[in-house]
């Protein structure tokens, strides 16, 4: 496991570095900038020819939060830089599609990146879940649309026998998505699944953490196949979805030992913006949450080989599929 590991950290960091890593947009001798302000540095996301901000903001959590707070959050996430927004329509079904379409579009769509994702499992449903998602949203148009949270072969070959991703490809041709790609966090045989029979996705969303390199490893088995075929990468679950603090969060097991233990929330969210991304999606719980991660991108500089093997070997004994629940 290690080996497999150790290897990929010199292949993908070390001796291939300048191919590997997302290339920073170069900004002349300004930093890049909108009508709102300055934003976080840019990244080129995959062969879409789309320029992101490094650190998006998440969805899943703005639909939780009252509307004051979201607002605050959102608001906050402009001022501090940030341009890429992630949603679901099946996140508090529809609800967060819906703050984000109250509190975010009507001003800042034309200088966002917008992205959403469905579950749909047929052609049918796939076009209920974009036209429904549009609305909520208050926009004619996605940024990026993904397939979301695929879970095995068999989910991957049913979607696609079914047409989920023939709507995805025509709804691009028609100019309300312009982009597509998939999302999962459940095992890289379903990612390399999907990579196999489609090269039509554009951009993968998929785990991206400390934990990650020991146990069914979406960093060592798929990162290496999206970046051959030069796809954009999303990194999610960069705190196993809040299971880092051991709180139970959506079926997580509690536990006296947490990974949080040994190693810090900056350490953790420097290793995973060391590996190989585009944009880290972060999904606060509260504005000073939102902020932390903000701060730590400012001050980012990539980890050595040795600071990454440092940071796992500290939390390695963790690292078994108990922490990362979502993992089967």
């Amino acid at each position: 496991m290690m080996t497999t590991r150790r290897h990929f950290i010199r292949t993908v960091t070390g001796a291939t570095l300048a191919l590997a890593l997302p290339k920073v947009v170069a900004a002349g001798k300004s930093e890049p900038a909108d009508k709102w302000g300055k934003l976080l540095p840019l990244k080129q996301l995959g062969s879409t020819g789309e320029s992101v901000t490094m650190l998006g903001l998440g969805g899943f959590h703005i639909g939780r939060m009252d509307d004051p707070m979201a607002k605050e959050t959102i608001e906050l996430a402009i001022h501090e830089g940030i341009r890429f927004f992630d949603t679901a329509e099946s996140y508090q079904r529809g609800i967060a599609e819906e703050k984000y379409g109250k509190l975010l579009t009507p001003k800042y769509r034309d200088e966002i990146f917008l992205m959403t994702k469905t579950r749909a499992t047929d052609y049918q449903t796939a076009e209920e879940h974009l036209h429904g998602s549009l609305k909520r949203l208050g926009t004619d148009r996605l940024d990026l649309w993904l397939m979301h949270s695929i879970e095995n072969e068999n989910d991957v070959k049913s979607r696609l026998q079914n047409g989920v991703l023939k709507f995805m490809i025509e709804a691009k041709s028609k100019g309300l998505v312009r982009h597509i790609g998939f999302s999962g966090h459940t095992t890289t045989r379903a990612h390399l699944s999907m990579l196999a029979q489609s090269d039509d996705v554009e951009v993968c969303m998929m785990p991206i953490n400390v934990l990650d390199t020991g146990y069914n490893s979406f960093i060592n088995n798929v990162l290496p196949e999206l970046k051959k075929r030069k796809k954009g990468v999303i990194a999610m679950k960069t705190l196993s979805g809040g299971a880092f603090f051991g709180r139970g969060f959506d079926g997580a097991q509690d536990a006296s030992d947490n990974v949080i233990d040994h190693i810090s929330v900056e350490e953790a969210i420097k290793y995973a913006l060391s590996i190989p991304n585009d944009v880290l999606v972060t999904g606060p719980k509260t504005p000073e949450m939102l902020q932390e991660k903000i701060d730590i991108v400012n001050s980012f500089q990539h980890l050595s080989d040795q600071e990454m093997e440092s940071l796992f070997r500290k939390v390695e004994h963790l690292s078994d599929g108990q922490v990362e629940y979502y993992k089967k």
